[in-house]
């Protein structure tokens, strides 16, 4: 992503949004238990009450995908279109998101409901399967630099989001597939922050015992691109299984909160449901 807040912002926003989308699935599903009335969706309205803040959830994609594109650019704070070429793919990924809050802002417009519909259940899927078959694949092509193990495994978390959009648009009454995508979602935000901190903060001074910085210049843009490369094969192991450990520690963490938070919300529906109900004559 080039600098520490090309992978803060995005995953920082992402977090947001998958967290937003488990309360709000969740909350959603347990006001309609256990009558079948529970759909999925792709985007909540916020807050209810609120007509004029409806879209927000829309407006901060959009606005945090420009500024996740601006924070493409090496020479940041400057701006050089130039720049931008060897981030080509990444700008495709943040500028497929624009368009699907672009597109789902339109739709709603043009026919509000509290339903989504199958085209922006489509659009999501189609977000999501660019980004694992053409964008993020292309960091899982060498692996002697400690990087593609990390982009490996975010291409993983990638690919359970595809899989769970599709799950959703195909069968918009399973809570299992839209619990599923929420959750997913987060991950990718907890996980873009681990990547951050890994390569732009812990670089140099906190490598990775048995790798080394390996730095090579970028004759198109003028500048050098450090990565951490394996000294052994021993290392390449260790170094792989230490990444693997964190992936299992955010996401066994994002699951016990989910869980967490079913109970509690599901527990507080279920209070008021047996509240008594007072009829009052006047």
């Amino acid at each position: 992503m080039g600098t520490f807040l090309g992978y803060f912002v995005p995953g920082l926003s992402l977090a947001i949004l998958g967290l937003w989308h488990i309360i709000n699935t969740i909350q959603s599903y347990s006001l309609n238990f256990p009558n079948p009335n529970f759909t999925s969706r792709f985007w909540f309205p916020f807050p209810y009450y609120n007509k004029k803040l409806r879209h927000l959830e829309l407006i901060f994609i959009m606005i945090v995908s420009f500024l996740s594109i601006y924070l493409l650019n090496p020479y940041f704070p400057s701006f050089k279109l130039s720049s931008f070429k060897p981030k080509i793919n990444h700008v495709l990924m943040f500028f497929q998101l624009v368009m699907f809050a672009f597109s789902t802002l339109i739709f709603d417009f043009l026919n509000p409901s509290d339903e989504d519909s199958g085209f922006i259940g489509v659009h999501a899927t189609l977000v999501f399967m660019q980004e694992v078959l053409f964008l993020l694949d292309s960091h899982s092509t060498d692996h002697l630099v400690l990087e593609s193990q990390y982009y490996f495994l975010l291409e993983l978390a990638a690919f359970v989001s595809f899989f769970s959009a599709l799950v959703s648009t195909l069968y918009p009454k399973s809570f299992y597939a839209s619990i599923v995508f929420s959750v997913s979602v987060m991950f990718q935000g907890c996980w873009f922050l681990n990547m951050g901190m890994e390569f732009m903060l812990l670089v140099p001074n906190h490598v990775h015992r048995g790798c080394v910085t390996y730095t090579s210049s970028n004759n198109s843009i003028g500048l050098d691109h450090s990565a951490l490369v394996y000294e052994s094969p021993c290392t390449e192991i260790m170094a792989q299984a230490l990444a693997n450990l964190e992936f299992s520690w955010i996401l066994s963490a994002i699951l016990i909160f989910t869980c967490v938070l079913c109970l509690k919300i599901s527990g507080e529906s279920r209070r008021v449901a047996q509240l008594p109900v007072v009829i009052v004559r006047v």
